[in-house]
């Protein structure tokens, strides 16, 4: 009984010793992975400080290849190069930096975004024409012929008072030569009245009776003449024709008054008015503005052209213009709006939305998506995106997409108000350079179904010189005959990720 006593204490002591043991070992593993656990994180957060310049780093990339992130620093796959940093200081924030220096080399104007009360309107293309009301034209009033014609054709100007044609008319020297025969045999007054009267009756006119009173000549010629300056617009006679009553010999129309006729868009139609305003400008001379008021729209739309006609007067006394002129026209309503403004030159239309690239408070470059309105000549009306006092690039835009990258960072202003971070890439890599392919001669490395290493020659074009680097293949049976060794010549475009190879033949066949 003793000896059973005795063994149960020592098995307890044994347990008890076993689990000291255990408990011991297990709490020395915990503490060694948690020392390790908090060794690792301070090894991270260490490898995510740029010891050079001490500044937080987002992610490691290959300016080639932006769109390939990396947690650690290293030698890109993609080429013989060292991976560069992405600090949080440039990607984490909205928009893109730019270095002052650069943006003066580059030549970056900026314009302030501005309210300014304008009229509603479009612009629209014109001709000047004459003046339909105000032609003159030239007739006969008896039957005669043409002695002498002094206008030699159309379109010749003439000045008021100016003669265009002598016209003989015999019939004029019967009721002149009974006049002069009642004068001299001293018929009395009723009989001369009415010998005048018969004269007046076949258009003789008083001019000519009062030189047959003065003179005792019969006249049998009368010189027609310009009734304004003009120009002949028509001329329907000859040197010896003979004309009738009422025929028109000429037309005269004046020059100091035109019609400028303009051509409004069927989609417009609707909006034009009777008395709109009009200010338009000569084609080859934007300094002089010619104003005027709608005076009547034309009624029926063009079925060539679809356009609707509307018509009105400008002022030429001094002759500037001439019929058949090309004019641009800004019509405008005569209440004014107020609106925000900018530089039509700041707004980048892509086809789908309209982008205006904002300088944010801390000097950052933002791409925003705007609505725009009417084009009112040098400026554009917004409608949304923008307000008051903003600063925009009126110049350097596209310069600023080579330098900046922004063709990474313009697709995202459709899923997010601010972009994800995105580091600058090199000129070489703009959206110019993507609409091109490259070429040059390199030895293949390595096959892979979904790359090809080559060491190539350098690329003028892109200013790479001569370096090891993939290249993807359009699909994984693409190119099955290049193998390791061969000398190729190649050809390669930039894609969404990275650069991929349109061609490769070999090169005399070497190996």
């Amino acid at each position: 009984m003793q000896k059973k006593q005795l063994a149960r204490s020592a098995l307890m002591t044994f347990t008890a010793a076993t689990l000291l043991v255990v408990g011991y070992l297990a709490g020395t593993y915990r503490a060694s992975a948690t020392g390790s656990t908090a060794v690792a994180t301070a090894s991270a957060t260490v490898d995510k400080i740029d010891p050079k310049t001490g500044r937080k780093v987002l992610y490691w990339h290959d300016p080639m290849v932006p769109n390939q992130h990396f947690d650690k620093p290293g030698k890109s796959p993609f080429m013989d190069m060292q991976l560069e940093p992405v600090y949080a200081d440039e990607g984490g924030a909205s928009g893109i930096k730019i270095d002052p220096g650069l943006q003066q080399n580059l030549g970056i104007r900026y314009a302030t975004v501005r309210r300014q009360d304008t009229t509603d309107g479009f612009d629209a293309v014109g001709t000047t024409q004459f003046d339909e009301s105000k032609a003159d034209v030239v007739q006969s009033r008896v039957t005669g012929y043409i002695d002498h014609l002094y206008a030699s054709a159309p379109m010749q100007r003439v000045a008021k008072g100016a003669p265009i044609a002598s016209l003989f008319v015999p019939d004029w020297l019967a009721p002149q030569e009974e006049y002069l025969a009642l004068k001299r045999g001293g018929m009395d007054d009723g009989m001369l009245i009415a010998s005048r009267a018969r004269m007046r009756a076949m258009s003789i006119p008083d001019g000519v009776i009062a030189s047959l009173d003065r003179t005792g000549k019969a006249q049998t010629h009368i010189t027609l003449s310009a009734p304004e300056t003009g120009v002949l617009t028509e001329l329907n006679v000859r040197d010896g024709a003979m004309v009738s009553p009422g025929q028109t010999l000429a037309k005269v129309s004046g020059l100091d008054r035109l019609w400028l006729v303009v051509e409004v868009p069927e989609a417009l139609a609707l909006q034009v008015r009777q008395g709109m305003s009009v200010d338009a400008v000569f084609s080859g001379d934007p300094t002089q503005h010619f104003t005027g008021h709608i005076r009547e729209i034309l009624p029926g739309i063009s079925t060539t052209s679809r356009t609707l006609q509307a018509r009105l007067e400008i002022d030429n006394a001094d002759f500037r213009l001439t019929p058949g002129m090309l004019m641009r026209a800004r019509i405008g309503a005569a209440k004014k709006v107020s609106r925000l403004l900018v530089p039509s030159e700041a707004v980048i239309t892509t086809g789908k939305r309209s982008l205006v690239i904002v300088k944010n408070s801390d000097g950052r470059l933002q791409p925003v998506s705007v609505t725009v309105g009417n084009d009112t000549g040098e400026d554009t009306e917004v409608s949304s995106g923008l307000t008051e006092g903003q600063q925009v690039v009126a110049s350097g835009q596209f310069l600023i997409d080579s330098e900046a990258s922004l063709k990474s960072v313009l697709p995202r202003l459709e899923g997010s108000a601010s972009p994800a971070p995105s580091a600058p890439a090199p000129a070489s890599t703009s959206a110019s350079a993507a609409a091109q392919t490259y070429e040059t001669t390199g030895k293949v490395e390595k096959v892979t179904p979904a790359d090809i290493t080559f060491s190539h020659q350098p690329v003028p074009a892109l200013g790479w010189g001569a370096m090891t680097m993939s290249f993807g293949k359009p699909s994984p049976t693409a190119f099955p005959d290049v193998k390791p060794g061969e000398t190729v010549h190649f050809v390669f475009r930039q894609s969404d990720d990275g650069y991929q190879l349109t061609k490769v033949e070999p090169v005399g066949g070497a190996k």
